[in-house]
């Protein structure tokens, strides 16, 4: 047979047979005269069984070793193999499915965060934050969102958890929103001006404990984020006297880590 016959024989495409060769997947057969490679019924079934092989979702690589085992002991092992990563991508999709689901739910009901799909806990945060026309209170929001997808998920559940007493407890609640206010009117102010100390150290002391515990891993180094590559950018995000309280609210954390030890 031609390789024009067998491909279609097989149900594959004549460049899969020269693939299939290529990888040593399947023997190259004699070739007549003419030059013209001479298939047999042999090749046929092995391309027939390669192509159920990668229809159950097995790599080349795997068919390859399969096809070399004659007593069948790779194909079980293999097979076992797939069957548990099958499992996995199921259990996954399901997890997927079921987040799709609560955002869908979340948009149709008005209340998907602005900041777009974010984990189940910072999208807990941000429904039970007082709504705030606060530019700062914005940009605290996108950073968070950063954060989320940056963090590893149990440190992003502390984290999250750790911050809810800021949306949790009115008293607190209402400090921030004085606290963002004030933010705001340093817009348009130099890093020199003289509210800057008053209200890094009035944020510095509104941080709960449970906060400045998930920061004591970075202990001294704590103060020298704002010098990091991030920590540049993310200071760049702000207006310079803004950006000056962030810097010494950061030197004040460093100063609370180290008194919890």
């Amino acid at each position: 047979m031609r390789i024009g016959e067998i491909a279609a024989l097989a149900g594959v495409t004549p460049r899969t047979v020269r693939h299939y060769h290529h990888l040593g997947l399947l023997p190259e057969p004699e070739r007549l005269p003419n030059g013209y490679r001479d298939y047999g019924l042999q090749h046929a079934v092995v391309l027939a069984r390669a192509r159920r092989l990668t229809e159950l979702g097995l790599g080349l690589a795997e068919v390859r070793d399969v096809l070399a085992d004659d007593a069948g002991r790779e194909l079980a092992e293999v097979l076992a193999e797939l069957d548990a990563d099958l499992a996995r991508q199921e259990e996954a999709i399901a997890e997927r499915r079921a987040r799709l689901g609560e955002l869908m739910r979340q948009a149709r009901e008005g209340r998907l965060p602005a900041e777009g799909p974010v984990s189940p806990a910072l999208s807990g945060l941000f429904g039970a934050l007082a709504p705030s026309d606060s530019p700062m209170a914005a940009k605290d929001r996108t950073h968070l969102a950063l954060l989320d997808s940056m963090m590893e998920p149990a440190h992003r559940e502390r984290l999250f958890t750790a911050l809810r007493p800021f949306a949790d407890d009115p008293s607190l609640a209402a400090r921030v929103h004085e606290l963002y206010e004030r933010l705001d009117g340093l817009a348009d102010a130099e890093a020199d001006d003289p509210r800057v100390g008053p209200l890094a150290d009035e944020l510095t002391a509104c941080m709960p404990d449970e906060l400045i515990e998930l920061l004591m891993p970075m202990g001294d180094d704590l103060e020298q984020q704002s010098d990091s590559t991030f920590g540049e950018a993310f200071l760049a995000d702000f207006a310079p006297a803004q950006a000056a309280v962030v810097r010494r609210m950061l030197a004040g954390l460093a100063v609370r880590v180290r008194g919890l030890r």
